[in-house]
């Protein structure tokens, strides 16, 4: 049934009429928050996502209106975002042209004005960098793999992006067997450029294309913790894990968890526990947690945290969370907030239970 938690949710960000989808939080030295997400769409696939940001100097009490970072001749959706110790504030996303499959006919008027040199230019996943707090980015740069929450910052300063790896299959890739649909890179730049570091083994009874949408979580003792969105047999939507100790080169083989949801969101919290996030897309739908004491090695899944259970479908999650400055978690995802309304932005602002 799962563990209900002391909680306040609230809505970050409508754009009437518009569909807004996959957001990801980040904080900042001084305690500003960023969400960047997928905004002024139309629907969940469709041709007019843009990279957008909204801010909040309030502690999430009141958020601006929304910016856009990049507006593609595609589809820009799941945008991640990362703030370093430098300061570079990073955003990530990937473009997409799957409108043109999902909706052939309903799209068939803006497809046709996307010139094949726009297509070749933009497709794939992109990273935007800024130095001054998000007033000004840089130009696109091409980060190799794609996940909606982005990368991560690890201790010894290098940035890792797990993620699928886009050159699977292409001439582009240094190992392009499907097997290594899940992928590690690293940039030690600060985010201006990254290179592959290695790749996830995945079982043989389980088809790799079912794994997408992974992220990754640093543990105390410097092990790397990653989860994976799965749909199709075996073990039909539940997260899956893999673990890297050397620093994202080498990975297990990927095996099942018990943790029903999609896709995965991990921190680690200031008393060493690893919290993960995920949307529940079957009744009750809406967002859920769970807490490792033990560096992932185990998941507390009989006290399963509910942030939300009140959604009126599935369309909805991505749920990604920061950690305040008292014993509050804020985790950020988008649902539907009223009947008859497109998705928006909320929050959820809840109380840890105490670590035994």
């Amino acid at each position: 049934m799962g563990m209900s938690v002391e909680k306040r949710s609230f809505v970050i960000c409508k754009e009437p009429g518009r569909y807004i989808g996959w957001p990801t939080i980040a904080r900042t030295k001084d305690g500003e928050l960023l969400v960047a997400f997928s905004g002024d769409r139309a629907e969940h696939v469709c041709p007019f996502g843009k990279t957008q940001l909204v801010r909040s100097r309030d502690g999430g009490a009141t958020w601006s209106e929304p910016l856009t970072i990049s507006k593609t001749p595609l589809d820009d959706r799941d945008a991640g975002i990362l703030v370093t110790s430098k300061g570079a504030v990073l955003v990530t996303w990937f473009t997409s042209l799957a409108f043109e499959e999902y909706s052939p006919n309903r799209w068939k008027k803006e497809s046709a004005a996307i010139l094949d040199a726009d297509r070749r230019k933009w497709l794939g996943n992109w990273t935007r960098r800024s130095t001054d707090g998000g007033q000004t980015w840089s130009d696109p740069t091409d980060s190799i793999v794609s996940t909606p929450h982005g990368p991560i910052e690890l201790r010894d300063g290098r940035l890792l992006y797990f993620g699928i790896n886009s050159r699977v299959g292409s001439n582009k890739s240094p190992e392009p067997s499907a097997a290594q649909r899940i992928a590690a890179a690293e940039s030690r730049d600060d985010g201006k450029t990254w290179t592959l570091t290695g790749f996830v083994p995945i079982p043989k009874e389980a088809p790799p294309g079912g794994f997408h949408e992974p992220h990754v979580v640093e543990t105390a003792d410097g092990k790397l913790v990653g989860m994976i969105r799965h749909e199709g047999q075996p073990h039909d939507s539940v997260l899956w894990q893999t673990d890297s100790a050397d620093g994202g080169k080498t990975w297990s083989e990927a095996r099942p968890t018990k943790i029903w949801g999609l896709p995965p969101h991990l921190i680690r919290l200031r008393d060493g526990r690893i919290l993960v996030t995920y949307g529940h897309r079957r009744a009750p739908f809406g967002q859920r947690a769970c807490l490792s004491r033990d560096g992932g090695a185990t998941w507390d899944l009989d006290r399963e945290l509910l942030i939300r259970d009140d959604a009126p479908n599935g369309d909805l999650g991505y749920p990604a969370s920061v950690q305040m400055d008292d014993q509050t978690v804020l985790t950020i995802y988008y649902q539907i907030d009223k009947p008859g309304e497109k998705t928006c932005l909320m929050g959820t602002s809840w109380k840890l239970p105490k670590a035994e």
